[in-house]
């Protein structure tokens, strides 16, 4: 399809949103778009079935309620795109970047999101049934109350994610990142190779680092009675500790609230205690089991 006709048809697209006299809904059903460029264009609820949109530029482009089922929209570029409830069914999405995008209650169910870059990106109550995100990027990626069932993560990248809620009951988390998500109330019913397990010693007391404000590293002894915790991540909480030694200062705050102070031979405990381990940043005192982690902290 040539630009003069892409014009005309979204020019026509534009009126039918007005409801001006000759406006009609954008029609693109299998139409050719590799490499188009259709940055910030208007494509509220267009049909675009099996439309070819390989590598297309659709920057902040609006395609609420567009139906894009069985689209190929490898390697194209939905940085900051409306996808807002759009029909993703079963479209090809391998290595887009879609950063930023808004995909809030998209259906992507059955899409092939390989490598795919949706970090930042809104997904909440999107549904993912079945979906491929094997080594997508889905940093920092909102996915509160999701359907994620049975979908393919292997290899994901979901640190920092927001879980919340999410269903992921029978998925494939193998190899994934979860590093600070956040998995609170989330379905994990039947997931397979679930990246989470306690580094935390079970019995006993044991040593932890932590980084204060003014780089003051402070060693914890976490005594046998308190409980500890550790995430999918390295970082770990206790239900108090004792400060053993400063390194820097002889006291100083946390660097988060500046309200808990540590001082060696003080015991220290925090506001209250979450003891789930899905959640990786919430009420305990954390730390790290090496000084290491704690100093690059």
């Amino acid at each position: 399809m040539d630009a003069n006709k892409l014009k005309e048809i979204l020019d026509k697209h534009s009126k039918w949103l007005r409801k001006e006299e000759g406006g009609e809904r954008a029609n693109l059903s299998e139409a050719d778009l590799t490499r188009a460029d259709l940055t910030r264009a208007d494509l509220t609820r267009a049909n675009l079935t099996r439309a070819n949109l390989y590598e297309a530029n659709l920057t902040r482009a609006n395609l609420t309620g567009a139906d894009l089922s069985g689209a190929n929209l490898s390697e194209a570029n939905l940085t900051g795109a409306n996808l807002t409830r759009a029909n993703l069914y079963e479209a090809n999405l391998f290595g887009a970047y879609l950063s930023r995008a808004d995909l809030t209650e998209a259906n992507l169910f059955g899409a092939n999101l390989t490598r795919a870059g949706l970090t930042e990106a809104y997904l909440t109550g999107a549904n993912l049934s079945r979906a491929n995100l094997t080594r997508a990027n889905l940093s920092e990626a909102d996915l509160t109350g999701a359907d994620l069932s049975g979908a393919n993560l292997s290899g994901a990248n979901l640190t920092g994610a927001n879980l919340t809620g999410a269903y992921l009951s029978g998925a494939n988390l193998s190899e994934a990142n979860l590093t600070g998500a956040n998995l609170t109330r989330a379905n994990l019913k039947d997931v397979k190779n679930m990246p989470c397990f306690q580094i935390v010693p079970e019995k006993g007391s044991f040593v932890g680092w932590k980084k204060l404000q003014n780089d003051v590293i402070a060693e914890l002894l976490i005594p046998a009675k308190a409980a500890r915790v550790s995430s999918t991540g390295r970082k770990c909480r206790a239900e108090f500790v004792e400060v053993v030694e400063m390194y820097g200062q002889n006291e100083a705050f946390d660097k988060h609230t500046d309200k808990t102070l540590y001082k060696v031979g003080e015991v220290v405990k925090p506001d209250k205690w979450d003891a789930d381990i899905r959640v990786e940043c919430t009420h305990g005192i954390h730390f790290f089991l090496t000084k290491k982690e704690a100093e690059e902290y």
